[in-house]
């Protein structure tokens, strides 16, 4: 009778250590701590949902681009490169919808936990290498709201909207106008109109 197979053992798993729950975040092992290490970074992530002010942002998951470059300096990583995102919103004249895209250059040091920067500096005044990983997203998102416009136009030159009819004025004809009536008079103009080719009538406007 044959022996009974000896129980299969299955290979350990290797452990992931990359943060793939978020695209954000990058692995430095590969770039090492050698001062001079280099490593050429482009990438498409998606956009967070809080890019954005009142009237213009980033959509929630659009594609930013990151182009980046890696760089190991003695108190840290060296980020340097350009973030393109595209933007929605509405002009804040004429309440047209808006459609760019932003592209910013960006230079950031993150500090390595420890160093003298670290240590130098307040805490919310650096940002810092994770262990072996380092999160683009706080940075990435800083630059693109604080570079938004509170009060963003279609054109340079919209003209906003017509204070009596409401629409755009560059739709309008260039001699578009609301005749404009007194309004301590508005009463009586406008029991004129209701009495137009009434016999009689104009007596009805004399004062006592």
């Amino acid at each position: 009778m044959p022996a009974a197979p000896a129980p299969r053992r299955d290979a350990a798993p290797t452990p992931d250590r990359r943060p793939s729950a978020n695209p954000w975040k990058l692995d430095l092992r590969e770039l090492g701590r050698r001062a001079g290490s280099m490593q050429e970074l482009d990438r498409t992530v998606p956009a967070p949902d809080d890019w954005k002010v009142e009237l213009i942002g980033v959509p929630a998951g659009a594609d930013v681009h990151l182009r980046l470059r890696l760089e190991s300096v003695m108190e840290g990583v060296l980020v340097s490169g350009e973030i393109e995102a595209p933007l929605v919103g509405s002009c804040a004249r004429c309440l047209e919808p808006i459609e760019d895209t932003l592209t910013l250059d960006v230079q950031e040091l993150y500090a390595y936990e420890g160093s003298t920067t670290e240590a130098t500096s307040e805490e919310d005044e650096v940002r810092l290498v994770e262990g072996d990983f380092l999160d683009l997203a706080p940075m990435a998102r800083d630059t693109v709201v604080l570079s938004l416009p509170l009060s963003p136009v279609c054109d340079e030159d919209c003209g906003g909207l017509c204070v009596d009819c409401g629409q755009r004025i560059d739709d309008l004809p260039a001699d578009h106008s609301h005749e404009i009536t007194d309004p301590r008079w508005a009463g009586l103009a406008q029991r004129f109109a209701s009495s137009s080719g009434t016999p009689g009538d104009d007596d009805t406007t004399k004062e006592n």
